[in-house]
């Protein structure tokens, strides 16, 4: 093992792990910034997070190598990031390797000046050239040639000049003083949304498919502003009920376990990139829940159930927070001198199945789950699931019950045994890399989720654990990672220490996390603490323009510039979320400062996005559940 490097002070998981490799890493703070500063040296900033596939491939390959390490540290400061404590680094430097390459994920290298100015990056480099990629030591060695030679610095200088204006006009965006040409941007939204639908298998656009719990959230809102039911809205309310039906059949769930993975890599929904992310199963769970309460098909409370399950089950922390993420790999089942290989928890071999639940059976769970004594894995270039199954819902019940000449009620109770064998069995397989670093923003989403939850099943029994699990990730949030006097919020905890300011995503999914729980329990504890949160979105994140900034105005260790995200992703940004939270506490209140801070980000945001309107998608549902679908 290598000597410690100065990560090995830090609490994030992700930072922790390139501890002992032999690149000098700095955490990102003011001494590593000095340093470079110091000695004249531009940064390589490298992104990532401890679940991270690819950022596990790029640290093996070659941050590992110690040859390759000396040329890093002989050349650059080298600075790792977790993006999950800093999204807003994250998100500059993304967005400039974005414009630089026209396309950017994790991990995330870029090269910048002494003074945070990126002028090259991009994402996974191989050691040697391969995929039509520059190899990683020539890349550096490159650099360092460039930075060494006067007139090419020059260059370099003007070029992060240029990338960094551009960055900085693209993040702190101001509001358009010119009225928007679409006439009713809900409409256009649905309509370019429409024309992106993958009629064949559910989704929008091709491979790889990730789930957009943003845009079915805006879909199911939108059919329901205008009156549409299930079964009868094709270019509406149908195209987010069959996506989540596709996504529930797919191997992106976990047949065995319950929950979502990361995403699709295929169109089909069938081979997931493997990891789990809090914030999406809490999302899904809740768009779940909206989709039973609107067409009443019990998969998808089910499917909810399943997936808030997982949570309490495999994320949940002793004391009620949430952990971030579990990994895509993890050490290959009764072979412990191999790799560690993406989805080995999770697939399964037919001859096992064959063991553990007896032949019969096991033809019915083959039969049911779509299983093959070779694998079934079609498109499988490197060999990495040979012999593997993928389990996804190839045929229902009716289907496996007609196929076996048996009743359906019988097939029901020998594959639910079966599943309860296999869950048993899988859990004494090594398990993924947990990220136990508990974030407000993904908590505050899963209280959301438990809070609706809560009143889904309130007849069933369940509700009442939902409810609980709900406030007790309140509980945590209370005791460790809030200051009531000053009304402020860190970011994270992790080992035992709260650290980071929290930014306006984590105020705003916490205020809405909290307002789900008062809509649940009718108990003002909650309303007000999320009342004062709103209060603290206006005070330190809201632009008098319209809209809010992710850091806020006494953030100290910003560079470049203040950002402010327009558009909803994979997470929805802040604006959006702080619209929703804010119309919601107008209408209980009587607070008209809430109801324009809403009215006046739904209106900058959608004039700026005027030309793409679904790029916004929960921004358009606050604007629906303001009354606003006529443009």
């Amino acid at each position: 093992m290598a000597a410690e490097n100065s990560l090995i002070k830090e609490k994030s998981p992700y930072l922790r792990q390139h501890a002992h490799q032999p690149v000098a890493w700095h955490a990102w703070g003011p001494e590593a910034l000095a340093l470079a500063r110091r000695l004249d040296r531009p940064i390589l900033l490298s992104s990532g997070y401890s679940t991270c596939h690819w950022c596990h491939v790029m640290a093996h390959e070659s941050f590992d190598d110690p040859a390759v390490a000396r040329r890093m540290n002989d050349a650059f400061v080298c600075i790792k990031l977790d993006r999950e404590e800093r999204p807003d680094i994250d998100k500059l430097y993304i967005t400039a390797v974005s414009a630089l390459t026209g396309s950017a994920g994790w991990p995330l290298n870029v090269f910048l000046t002494p003074e945070l100015q990126p002028f090259f990056g991009g994402t996974y480099f191989p050691p040697t050239p391969r995929f039509g990629s520059v190899a990683w030591p020539d890349l550096v060695d490159h650099i360092a040639r460039l930075w060494q030679d006067p007139e090419q610095r020059k260059r370099l200088r003007l070029s992060a000049e240029s990338i960094t204006a551009a960055v900085a006009a693209h993040l702190n965006w101001k509001p358009s003083a010119a009225v928007s040409t679409i006439r009713n941007p809900v409409a256009e939204a649905r309509q370019a949304l429409v024309q992106r639908y993958d009629r064949q298998h559910g989704g929008f656009g091709p491979a790889p498919k990730f789930p957009s719990p943003a845009v079915l959230t805006f879909l199911i809102a939108e059919a329901e502003a205008r009156g549409a039911r299930a079964g009868q809205d094709p270019d509406g309310l149908d195209m987010a009920l069959e996506t989540l039906r596709r996504m529930v059949r797919g191997g992106i769930y976990d047949q065995v376990g319950g929950g979502f993975h990361r995403y699709s890599v295929d169109g089909r929904w069938h081979v997931p990139h493997f990891e789990k992310m809090l914030y999406d199963n809490a999302q899904l769970a809740g768009v779940l829940l909206e989709a039973h309460r609107v067409s009443g098909d019990d998969v998808f409370s089910r499917a909810a159930a399943e997936t808030l399950d997982y949570l309490l089950r495999d994320l949940q922390g002793p004391e009620g927070g949430f952990f971030a993420a579990e990994d895509a790999d993890s050490p290959v089942p009764g072979d412990p001198e191999a790799p560690a290989r993406e989805g080995a928890f999770y697939v399964w071999d037919q001859g096992a199945v064959d063991r553990l639940v007896g032949p019969a059976d096991a033809a019915l769970w083959a039969y049911r789950f779509g299983m093959r004594p070779e694998g079934n894995v079609v498109d499988d270039p490197h060999g990495m699931f040979s012999g593997q199954n993928v389990l996804f819902l190839a045929h229902d019940l009716g289907e496996t019950a007609a196929r076996f000449q048996m009743a359906v009620p019988e097939v029901k109770r020998r594959l639910d045994a079966a599943r309860v064998v296999l869950m048993e069995a899988r859990a004494q397989r090594p398990r993924p890399h947990r990220d136990e670093k508990i974030v407000v923003e993904g908590n505050g989403l899963a209280i959301s989720a438990l809070a609706e939850a809560a009143v889904h099943f309130k007849d069933s029994g369940d509700g009442a654990r939902y409810l609980a699990a709900a406030v007790n990730a309140v509980a945590f949030i209370q005791r460790h990672l809030y200051d009531p006097a000053a009304n402020r919020l860190k970011r994270r905890w992790c080992d035992g220490e709260a650290g980071i300011e929290a930014m306006a995503i984590d105020y705003a999914f916490l205020a809405q996390g909290l307002a789900d729980l008062h809509a649940a329990t009718a108990d003002m504890r909650w309303r007000d603490w999320a009342e004062r949160l709103a209060e603290a979105l206006l005070e330190r994140f809201q632009d008098p323009g319209g809209g809010f900034f992710l850091t806020s105005a006494d953030a100290v260790d910003v560079p470049l510039a203040r950002i402010k995200e327009d558009g909803d992703s994979v997470i929805p940004s802040a604006s959006s979320m702080a619209a929703l939270v804010m119309l919601r506490l107008a209408g209980w209140t009587g607070r008209e400062v809430f109801r324009r801070a809403a009215s006046q980000a739904v209106d900058t945001v959608l004039a700026h996005l005027a030309h793409s309107p679904e790029a916004a998608a929960m921004m358009l549902t606050a604007r629906l559940a303001a009354g606003r679908n006529d443009g």
